[in-house]
């Protein structure tokens, strides 16, 4: 009985105290030539976090100007086009890294498909970013307004579309120097 009610106290002490819990990591991005993948899975490497790739249930078209159009004129008119899938477990993550490419100086629809259809309440969210030279533009504003209740990490990683290449080293650079937003043991 003695033993039973110690270690009936321990799991209280350490449910309280946050002991022994695990920070849940996901890395959810959108990509459409593989370079916010390739960050993707050096993220999840890094962190040993689950990934999830959102993805349209119509593709974009091959050609980079019909794809640049198309893209326009969803951002004009405020089209959210469907996603092939949704994450069912969001609830288990306390921290999602959101990666995607700049489409027009911000995060493209297809994220913001994904952002408006999932509560991100609570979490910790940290943006990574490939672009064409532009930055960042104005996305990880739009990030903070499309999920206001989530805390953004205002330090995400920014890289031009042809680094995306690089090195495990600068991307392990990034994550060593954010680390205690997000890595919560």
């Amino acid at each position: 009985m003695k033993k039973l009610l110690l270690i009936l106290s321990l799991l209280c002490i350490f449910s309280l105290t946050g002991y022994g819990a695990e920070n849940k990591v996901l890395v959810a991005y959108f990509t459409h030539t593989n370079n916010t993948e390739k960050i993707a899975e050096m993220i999840q490497e890094y962190t040993k976090g689950d990934t999830f790739k959102v993805e349209v249930l119509n593709p974009y078209p091959e050609a980079y100007r019909a794809t640049t159009e198309q893209a326009k004129k969803e951002l004009e008119s405020g089209y959210l086009p469907p996603l092939k899938s949704k994450i069912e477990n969001l609830d288990s993550y306390d921290t999602i890294f959101i990666g995607y490419p700049i489409w027009w100086g911000t995060l493209p629809t297809p994220m913001r498909t994904f952002l408006s259809e999932n509560d991100f309440s609570g979490k910790t969210i940290i943006p990574f970013c490939t672009h064409g030279g532009g930055g960042a533009g104005t996305s990880f504003t739009d990030l903070t307004d499309l999920a206001p209740d989530s805390t953004v990490i205002s330090d995400g990683y920014v890289t031009r579309n042809a680094g995306a290449g690089r090195t495990q080293g600068e991307v392990t650079k990034w994550l060593d120097s954010i680390k205690d937003s997000w890595n919560k043991n």
